[in-house]
């Protein structure tokens, strides 16, 4: 039983991509899901599904590289933590490397990125951010 499972699904992903394989599976979650939907769309990998494995729903993201091998994702970090939330109103959203990153965020509407959270002027809580 793990006490923070985004976390852990962010360090599956960077240990994997640091290892370079080309994907990685995880239990799977509504919000795993969710923020593996953000991470595609924002193109820092390539494509995710779930499955059911032995009953149990499971994650599995195919990571991304370019031609060279270098991985899509330079970095993630957990910014809301289990012990320490982090809320933010859509002006205070964080930029990530001024732009070049992307927070990715749980709102009233659902989890986006922190671009989109701009747009529709919604605040939420900081799950995580991906350079």
């Amino acid at each position: 039983m793990h006490t923070d499972p985004i976390a852990d699904m962010l360090i599956r992903v960077r240990n994997a991509q640091n290892a370079g394989h080309p994907g990685v599976a995880m239990p799977a979650s509504r919000m795993k899901r969710e923020i593996a939907r953000v991470m595609k769309a924002e193109g820092y990998i390539a494509a995710f599904n779930v499955t059911a494995e032995d009953g149990r729903p499971e994650l599995r993201i195919e990571l991304k590289y370019n031609d060279d091998g270098q991985a899509a994702i330079n970095g993630l970090k957990r910014e809301s933590k289990p012990g320490l939330r982090r809320y933010c109103g859509h002006a205070d959203i964080p930029r990530v490397l001024n732009g070049l990153g992307t927070a990715v965020l749980s709102t009233s509407q659902g989890v986006m990125s922190g671009k989109e959270a701009r747009q529709r002027k919604l605040g939420g809580e900081v799950i995580c951010t991906v350079w």
